[in-house]
């Protein structure tokens, strides 16, 4: 099979093209052939970061994580699929687990859902990584019809995910953004939007929320803006975060009385622990989305596998608008 392989981490490292052997189907897997993959800014951390991240692959190494297409094989103590089926999920691309930069991947069944009807194949691999950290953290955090929930980067990958499953849980629903294209991006799905470039968190608060705060804050920048988050919460709220790398002064959060979730939806494929969660998320959002609740939006650059350094370069920039997406 045709694949994008790393020969070697760093910065600077490039996808180089490869013919790897077609993975056999083992029991408990499923194989599949992709028809499209999406990059996450995970993979770009991996491709940099290398060794320094206890998830990375060893070279030579696939990366890719998402994916969309249609099981070939179905390996033995696997049911409810059959061959033909057309999938999605969330499998590969860390430690031992072959990437999505690849046209066929041996997958954990237990990984995989079937793909959203209402969806093309590009649209379903933009959205298990994101979709199950977006549903992982609003379950968590309690998220119920009627509360008043604030999605941080309400234009990011996560964050236009988040929004949209928040407000198929009836809640009100308000998101941050700034730039033109990124707000309208988010208005056009239909949200009200915070420019927070030009408004202080104080005044948003007062302005959707009385001055009470937010039930749930959805907080898919991370970093520092978690001061922000805290600030922005009701008391006695939840916050999730997907982004906790740093020290932090909780103060607030413990005058508040805040319940802080955080969020790494990549553990059940690194500790092979509760790997049917994600397979039973991706059901869920495949029903949200064929209800027409839920569509991740793509930025408008195609790639392909050939390409697909160029893709990476497209999403670090920061330039991308949804979520970029590789056709395989």
């Amino acid at each position: 099979m045709n694949a994008m392989i790393l020969n070697t981490y760093g910065p600077d490292a490039r996808f180089e093209p490869a013919e790897l052997p077609t993975p056999e189907v083992t029991s408990g897997h499923l194989r599949i052939r992709i028809a499209a993959t999406s990059v996450n800014t995970v993979d770009t951390m991996i491709r940099a970061m290398g060794p320094d991240l206890p998830l990375s692959p060893p070279l030579p190494a696939v990366l890719g994580m998402d994916f969309a297409g249609t099981v070939e094989a179905v390996g033995a103590d696997v049911k409810g699929f059959e061959p033909g089926d057309e999938v999605y999920g969330c499998a590969g691309g860390l430690m031992n687990l072959q990437g999505t930069l690849a046209e066929v991947i041996n997958a954990d069944a237990r990984l995989v859902a079937h793909k959203p009807k209402s969806l093309t194949m590009a649209e379903a691999a933009a959205l298990p990584l994101v979709g199950i950290t977006a549903y992982e953290g609003l379950t968590r955090a309690g998220t119920a019809s009627g509360q008043k929930v604030l999605v941080h980067g309400g234009a990011g990958g996560v964050g236009h995910i988040a929004a949209q499953i928040a407000r198929a849980m009836s809640a009100d629903v308000v998101t941050t953004a700034t730039g033109a294209d990124k707000i309208a991006m988010v208005e056009k799905l239909g949200f009200p939007v915070i420019d927070y470039a030009n408004q202080s968190v104080e005044d948003y608060v007062t302005q959707h929320t009385g001055g009470v705060g937010f039930d749930v804050v959805f907080d898919s920048v991370g970093g520092p803006n978690m001061l922000n988050s805290f600030a922005a919460a009701a008391l006695n709220a939840n916050v999730v975060t997907t982004v906790a790398l740093l020290d932090l002064d909780l103060t607030q959060a413990h005058f508040k009385g805040l319940s802080v979730h955080v969020v790494f939806m990549l553990i059940p494929m690194i500790h092979d622990r509760q790997r049917e969660t994600h397979g039973e998320i991706l059901t869920i959002l495949a029903e949200m989305a064929d209800a027409g609740a839920l569509k991740p939006v793509l930025d408008d650059q195609h790639f392909t596998l050939d390409n697909v350094n160029d893709a990476h370069a497209r999403l670090c920039s920061g330039a991308a608008i949804g979520k970029v997406v590789v056709t395989v």
